[in-house]
């Protein structure tokens, strides 16, 4: 498991990387709100530990935009007590709040309550068909070893297919479930949609996922 420690103060920084180290964990630390982006967003983490004064860009404005686009968990590391803060940061996405000063093992334990949340979310969130596999936290695909990279549509889309294989699923309900909007069935919004899809995750590869249901709509699903 990878920790990315968000944290101005050096001395506490090097308190937590030192002891999340022994304890089996990854670190790496950033003191400021500008690499803490950069350091998100240039490696995989799993979980980040977030102070609020930050200089740069403060904490409560790294929290909402790494909440824009990804579901890793966070927890709060901060002087900041009041419940207010408190509401503030859990409202705003945080998984977890600690105020300072803390005790580290409860830092561990609230860590390891996490890492259990996220395994039993595991399945819901990594979808795998075929070669086929959808990461929904990362908002990552693959076919195999090809990475396909795909638009927020086309993304939501396919987790629909894939959450649903095997299920015949109709124009309007794609519509309806993905564009949240509705149309006369024969409106050809859906075929394209499918076809430009189909050109990213079928199309170069042998095995086809996406069936058509001729008079019903589509189907995932891998055919022998």
């Amino acid at each position: 498991m990878r920790i990315l420690i968000v944290e101005d103060e050096i001395k506490t920084a090097e308190y937590l990387q030192q002891g999340l180290s022994e304890s089996g964990y990854i670190v790496d630390i950033v003191h400021n709100g500008v690499d803490a982006l950069h350091q998100f967003y240039t490696n995989d983490y799993s979980l980040v530990l977030l102070d609020v004064n930050l200089p740069g860009i403060d904490g409560w404005d790294l929290l909402e935009t790494i909440r824009k686009t990804s579901r890793v968990r966070i927890i709060m590391l901060t002087a900041r007590g009041r419940i207010n803060d408190k509401l503030k940061g859990l409202d705003g996405g945080a998984d977890d709040y600690l105020v300072k000063p803390f005790e580290f093992p409860e830092l561990l334990a609230r860590i390891r309550s996490l890492q259990r949340r996220g395994d039993e979310l595991v399945e819901k969130t990594l979808l795998k068909i075929a070669d086929l596999e959808l990461d929904s936290v990362r908002h990552r695909v693959f076919r195999g070893s090809t990475r396909i990279d795909l638009t927020t549509k086309e993304f939501a889309l396919l987790h629909l297919l894939m959450s649903r294989a095997g299920e015949a699923l109709t124009r309007s309900q794609i519509i309806s479930l993905v564009w949240d909007m509705n149309f006369d069935c024969d409106t050809n919004v859906i075929d394209v949609a499918i076809r430009r899809l189909r050109s990213k995750i079928d199309d170069p590869f042998e095995t086809k996922l996406i069936h058509t249901l001729r008079g019903v709509g589509y189907v995932f699903e891998e055919r022998a």
